[in-house]
């Protein structure tokens, strides 16, 4: 028998959609091909494998259609499907960032441009700042396919045309350079680093992740990531404090022409090298914003280099 769960995920921000369990008799209703992945557990509770990648990626389907508007979302086989309700948290507390510059009131509106470093081929960031935001997006990536996997989802969805656009980063090495251009004013910029620093550790990872979700997995066999991940998603030289280390110094290189730099920080233990960092490049103001989905906690590390005076001048209007 299929018992009802009403509990609230209070650990999301008040305003993420996903605070309330999964619908799934709705969900289904918006895409049929996640029935085949949902059952009941031995709590009575529907729910479904979440270390199966493919449910997870008919999941996705699912709550972006039905919360998002989003059709015919896909991404290619062995490429990162982010969990959406951690996603979502991130936008929802950089709402709340920008608003602190904004008199209180969060901005919204296409005049509201976001750079998202490392967009991937979900294309999740962009669409789900749009949603609830109005806000535009230039979203970035080192790999082609990923941006072409983008361009299909946008062009799949008219709405998204004239507010995300793509542009691939040719030279791996750099973050902003090549991207941001003179002429450029971005109010803030979003990014979800790169957290191993070589394929082996993100393969332990994976193996760690999965038994604990399903503990009768075979442990032996080759990794299969729950939210997938292709190489330059989850790895880098350096991995997550080497990725967010550039970026800071490369950062310096464009002060006046973005409101805000955030990225993601998953190691709590980074966080005393990103300040040290920080105070090098000069920074004016640096915030942490505490985020828990679930059991992990994370935490978004916000930056600019505008005092408060200039920060209060910055406009979020079309200057058209």
């Amino acid at each position: 028998m299929k018992a009802t769960n009403n509990s609230e995920k209070t650990s999301l921000h008040p305003r993420n959609p996903h605070r309330s369990r999964y619908d799934f008799e709705q969900l289904i209703t918006d895409c049929s091909e996640l029935k085949k992945h949902v059952a009941i557990n031995e709590h009575g509770i529907e729910t479904i494998d979440f270390s199966n990648p493919e449910a997870v990626k008919a999941l996705n389907k699912a709550l972006l259609i039905h919360y998002y508007d989003i059709q015919n979302w896909d991404i290619p086989k062995n490429y990162l499907c982010p969990p959406i309700p951690g996603r979502a948290d991130y936008i929802h507390y950089l709402a709340d960032l920008l608003a602190t510059t904004n008199n209180g009131v969060i901005p919204e509106g296409e005049a509201v441009l976001g750079l998202d470093i490392g967009v991937g081929a979900n294309c999740i960031y962009p669409i789900l700042g749009n949603a609830a935001y109005g806000w535009s997006f230039v979203g970035t990536d080192i790999d082609e396919k990923a941006i072409e996997n983008c361009s299909k989802i946008i062009e799949a969805n008219p709405k998204l045309i004239d507010v995300i656009s793509l542009q691939q980063q040719t030279e791996s090495r750099f973050i902003f350079k090549n991207i941001i251009t003179p002429e450029d004013k971005f109010t803030f910029t979003i990014c979800n680093p790169p957290f191993h620093s070589s394929s082996e550790e993100a393969n332990k990872s994976a193996v760690r992740k999965v038994t604990n979700l399903n503990p009768k997995a075979n442990r032996k066999a080759a990794p299969v990531l729950n939210f997938g991940g292709h190489n330059a998603e989850l790895w880098c030289d350096g991995g997550e404090i080497g990725f967010i280390t550039q970026m800071i110094y490369e950062s310096a290189k464009y002060p006046m022409q973005c409101l805000w730099f955030t990225t993601l920080v998953s190691k709590r233990e980074n966080l005393s090298s990103i300040y040290k960092t920080l105070n090098k490049v000069n920074a004016s103001i640096v915030k942490t914003i505490d985020m828990a989905q679930g059991q992990k906690t994370s935490r978004i590390v916000a930056w600019s280099f505008l005092t408060e005076a200039q920060q209060g001048k910055w406009s979020f209007k079309s200057e058209n």
